[in-house]
C-alpha cells in the first residue's frame, strides 16, 4: 500500500506526506511500516535513514514482497 492509499484510506487523501512523518517516526515494531511504499513503486524511506530503506527492502522481501 502507498502512503497515498493510507492516506486516502484514513479519510484525508491529502495527507500522504503526514502519513509519511508518521511511519518515519513510528517505533513499535506491532505497526509494519515497512509495508507503505512510495506511489512510483519505490520503497522509499525507513526510520528516516538511507541505511534503513536497505532494511525496508530486505524485510519485504523476506515476506515475499516483489521490490
Amino acid at each position: 500500500m502507498s502512503y497515498k492509499e493510507v492516506a486516502r484510506r484514513a479519510g484525508r487523501p491529502g495527507a500522504f506526506r503526514a502519513v509519511g512523518n508518521i511511519m518515519a517516526k513510528n517505533r513499535d515494531p506491532r505497526i509494519p511500516c515497512h509495508r507503505v511504499i512510495r506511489s512510483d513503486g519505490a520503497v522509499g524511506g525507513y526510520f528516516g535513514t538511507y541505511a534503513g530503506a536497505k532494511e525496508k527492502r530486505e524485510r519485504l522481501l523476506k515476506e515475499g514482497a516483489r521490490v
